[in-house]
């Protein structure tokens, strides 16, 4: 649903929003291939708010020179 790796300086930070089965929608945030935070949401809303709240993030860190670098692992 949304898989975005930024880089600098040889830090990556890995954002995603998948669906997470009955649970709902996991929306998860690691840098360095550690886990920054991670929260499993039932209702799309807040899984809406959670994404904007990691697009401004992102925007802050491109910003600063960081770069998008290919999702794939």
């Amino acid at each position: 649903m949304f898989d975005l790796n930024l880089a600098s300086g040889g830090h990556v930070r890995h954002y995603t929003v998948v669906l997470a089965g009955e649970a709902g929608w996991e929306v998860r945030v690691e840098e360095d291939r550690a886990v920054r935070w991670s929260e499993t949401y039932e209702d799309w809303h807040r899984v809406e708010r959670s994404l904007a709240r990691v697009k401004r993030e992102i925007s802050e860190l491109l910003a600063r020179g960081w770069t998008i670098e290919s999702a794939s692992r």
